[in-house]
């Protein structure tokens, strides 16, 4: 083969592993959104989405398992690396709130691919663990960053808000629930700060406060004695992972 030959066989090897690169990310990107949406998904209409053959989806993921586990690392590690790319640009208290939204993201997502994931979890691919440790040690770098800023309290513990967090998604975490969500989110978020703004003339509107009765009622119901303790643990078993 000629000089010129193999540059140009070279050349063409990179335009063919760059298309598939491509490919690969449009369909993480198309079966993320597929997996945020409430409705049943197959991989034949992920590929359909992505401008794809079901065959280019196979080559890249061989099983439905494959595809879910690179979504949700995926995620996983957008959420750690988002953490440092807010706090560069926006105070730690805005980074945190804004990351807080993130994560509500992630966790519809996970809604979408619960039982799957349970199934990658039973071979000891992911692990609660894993993606607890990741997640609290995410949380633990915007506490800290607004401690030393004077913005966020110092005493407040990484793992007790990854906790409030998922009981927030838990009782508001569909999409029609997202004005809930923010309103739940903002609570927290006054919690944390080191100065909070002073509740209005005449006490929280309902629409807070109803919000606020729901999450505490979510996190400690744990015995199904209502329907809000119900739904919190039926719930409850797509999110160890």
């Amino acid at each position: 083969m000629t000089p010129a030959a193999d540059a140009g066989s070279r050349a063409g090897a990179r335009a063919m592993r760059a298309d598939a690169a491509r490919n690969r990310e449009r369909l993480l990107h198309v079966a993320l959104r597929a997996f945020s949406s409430e409705e049943e998904v197959t991989l034949g209409a992920i590929a359909r989405q992505a401008g794809v053959g079901i065959g280019t989806l196979y080559r890249h993921f061989p099983t439905r398992e494959a595809l879910v586990e690179a979504v949700y690392r995926g995620e996983l590690a957008r959420l750690r690396a988002t953490a440092g790319e807010l706090l560069a640009s926006l105070p730690p208290d805005a980074a945190l709130r804004a990351w807080m939204d993130g994560f509500a993201g992630f966790v519809t997502a996970k809604r979408g691919m619960a039982e799957t994931l349970r199934a990658i979890a039973a071979t000891g691919a992911i692990s609660h663990a894993q993606t607890q440790q990741t997640l609290t040690v995410t949380i633990e770098s915007l506490l800290d960053a607004g401690a030393e800023a004077g913005t966020l309290r110092g005493d407040i513990a990484a793992g007790d808000v990854l906790a409030t967090l998922t009981g927030i998604c838990l009782v508001a975490g569909t999409p029609d629930q997202r004005e809930q969500a923010r309103r739940l989110l903002d609570l927290l978020m006054d919690g944390l700060r080191t100065i909070g703004a002073a509740a209005p003339a005449g006490g929280l509107p309902t629409a807070v406060m109803t919000s606020g009765r729901a999450l505490r009622s979510c996190l400690l119901e744990s015995g199904a004695v209502s329907d809000g303790g119900a739904r919190c643990q039926q719930t409850a078993r797509h999110w160890r992972y």
